[in-house]
């Protein structure tokens, strides 16, 4: 696992970094734009606490850092999910409001409305992650004497736990998946009953991008999470005197997390294929700082050498009849 979290760190980091440099430089700021920037916000601050982690894994589980520590990394973990899920679910029924309700999208999310929305969704999400706090209580190994932090789904007593983990499955993801889904539909009936045949904006090439892309999140990393979370806890609530039955449920678990992990990297191309513009100054800004390495500029220069060459001729030929008027009338008067 510390492995893992260190290669989502070192390839993440950079994605997101060079994202909030397009997001403040190069872009014009719609609804869309600030929520994927949001989003951005959430996957940067989550790897700027992922070095936590590896050194709590790298030490064999043993935590130093102290009690508010461990409460704010756990938390912090847990609220991550939900931020990107919210986000993505935002971006969703922003594309159905323009869509479906083009006039009073203008007043139901103008600039600041989209900007208290945006506040509202962290605050959300961090009063939905708060009972975290409550069970991630710095824990004494009776064997080793060893001072670990857990995870609340991993906890031996389930009578908090299950309980909070459904309500956040039910809030935190069931709820923006029907969302989604109804958005997506609703958007899709509504391009379809409209006259025109063509679609020269794209609409509905975009909006079939929005939709795929949410639903392929959803079942790739949301979904297969809370199951495996959910099920690591029901281990434990059915089998309360037997650990070993546990096993099984907790390193799937552990894949899930390293897995999860991988949403940090993948937002950015989300943002790219969502956002047309943003990709476009994503793609642009790589390519600039491609072209700044030593090796890349030798490449460039030897490749406009050879342009050069395989353009002087023709420039000289087509050169030559102007000057051979010239020189006629010389021969000529000659």
């Amino acid at each position: 696992m510390p492995s893992f979290f260190l290669a989502v760190m070192i390839l993440g980091l950079p994605l997101n970094l060079l994202s909030l440099s397009v997001f403040f430089h190069r872009l014009r700021w719609t609804r869309s734009t600030v929520f994927l920037l949001n989003l951005t916000l959430a996957d940067t601050s989550w790897l700027l606490a992922l070095p936590y982690l590896i050194n709590y894994h790298l030490d064999q589980l043993y935590w130093k850092l102290g009690q508010p520590l461990c409460m704010a990394v756990r938390m912090f973990y847990h609220n991550y999910f939900y931020l990107s899920i919210f986000f993505v679910t935002c971006v969703s029924v922003d594309r159905y409001l323009a869509i479906v309700h083009p006039l009073r999208s203008l007043v139901l999310l103008g600039r600041r409305q989209t900007g208290l929305l945006c506040a509202a969704v962290w605050a959300a999400s961090l009063i939905l992650s708060a009972p975290v706090v409550g069970m991630s209580w710095i824990q004494t190994c009776p064997g080793s004497n060893r001072t670990v932090c857990p995870l609340y789904m991993l906890l031996s007593e389930t009578g908090e736990s299950l309980p909070y983990s459904l309500f956040c499955s039910t809030v935190g993801f069931l709820f923006p998946l029907l969302s989604i889904s109804y958005c997506g539909l609703r958007s899709v009936r509504e391009l379809s009953r409209r006259p025109c045949c063509r679609d020269p904006l794209g609409k509905k090439r975009r909006l079939r991008r929005v939709l795929s892309a949410a639903l392929v999140f959803f079942a790739l990393f949301y979904l297969p999470y809370h199951l495996i979370r959910n099920a690591a806890i029901v281990m434990r609530a059915v089998y309360p005197h037997s650990p070993a039955s546990w096993r099984r449920a907790d390193v799937a678990f552990a894949l899930e997390m390293c897995f999860c992990s991988l949403i940090t990297c993948v937002n950015p191309l989300f943002s790219c294929f969502i956002g047309r513009q943003f990709g476009k100054e994503f793609q642009g800004t790589i390519a600039v700082l491609f072209s700044r390495w030593p090796c890349t500029q030798v490449a460039s220069m030897t490749s406009k050498r050879t342009r050069m060459t395989g353009r002087g001729r023709p420039r000289m030929s087509a050169v030559a009849p102007a000057c051979a008027p010239g020189t006629l009338a010389v021969k000529i008067t000659r």
